[in-house]
């Protein structure tokens, strides 16, 4: 069994491609956890999603254009976040439906501009990420994004962390609250870019949002909620690999599958919120 076990970890191992898969992804885990462990104070989720769906024109038109694709997707990605801030101030629609309105109508083009596109790549990994064939560039733009997405949340990491839990209290002792609204969304875009080639648009959002309601549920402080988050999405990323590979199915979605199956394990088992806790008190 033993035998078994070490063939089926280190089999994956023997082609390239595998190892390249498995490193990005950790990576890709490691940034979307630190982020998500924000968005879940905030309660950003739809926001992510907004972001997420709305950086599908920008990719495609960088593709048309012959330029990087990350330019296109954060420069469609910071646009939405722009137009959303934008109807919410002049209009008297709520926050959640414009959300909605912004990002289905940025999809929605994209979707439009994939069918009418002649081209022979395959622009359907985008939706659905494509971290088995991903190339030397895309893993030296995933290694600078991600870096200067940490190193931005590292410096700010107290203010945002205030801005998250408690605005109006930030902006009473002098924060500025609309330059962090701006920054921590602008974060969420770059990391959506970083994270395409993995998951893809579509499930990128799983992965922004899940790690952090893990780590929300097994701890109250936020430095042991940000170490559960990443730990969870680390294991998640490479562990959704390397079944991905055995199984031969999306990697993007075994990988969104897993981290689903700890979250439901901490829903469950977690010592203080979770669902046996509750039951037994109750």
């Amino acid at each position: 069994m033993i035998t078994n076990l070490w063939h089926w970890f280190i089999e994956p191992l023997q082609y390239s491609f595998m190892v390249k898969a498995i490193i990005v992804s950790g990576l890709v885990g490691i940034i979307c956890s630190v982020l998500s462990c924000y968005m879940t104070l905030k309660g950003w989720a739809l926001m992510g999603d907004a972001i997420s769906h709305a950086v599908l024109p920008g990719v495609i038109l960088a593709y048309v254009l012959n330029i990087p694709l990350a330019i296109g997707a954060f420069i469609f990605g910071l646009g939405s976040v722009i137009t959303i801030g934008f109807i919410k101030d002049k209009t008297r629609i709520k926050e959640d439906t414009v959300i909605g309105v912004v990002f289905s109508g940025f999809f929605a083009l994209g979707l439009v501009l994939i069918s009418k596109i002649p081209t022979d790549v395959d622009l359907m990994h985008i939706l659905f990420g494509n971290v088995l064939g991903i190339s030397q560039n895309d893993i030296i733009q995933t290694l600078i994004i991600g870096g200067i997405s940490l190193i931005i949340i590292t410096i700010l990491r107290k203010d945002l962390l205030l801005f998250c839990f408690d605005a109006t209290h930030a902006k009473s002792i002098g924060i500025n609250t609309t330059a962090l609204y701006y920054i921590l969304l602008s974060l969420l875009a770059l990391t959506i870019v970083a994270a395409q080639q993995t998951v893809g648009i579509i499930l990128v959002i799983a992965m922004l949002v899940t790690p952090g309601a893990t780590g929300y549920l097994l701890s109250d402080r936020f430095d042991k909620m940000t170490l559960i988050a990443v730990i969870s999405g680390v294991l998640s990323s490479i562990f959704g690999t390397y079944i991905s590979y055995h199984l031969d199915a999306s990697t993007g979605g075994c990988i969104v599958v897993f981290q689903t199956l700890l979250f439901v394990l901490a829903m469950i088992f977690a010592p203080k919120y979770g669902l046996l806790v509750r039951l037994f008190n109750h």
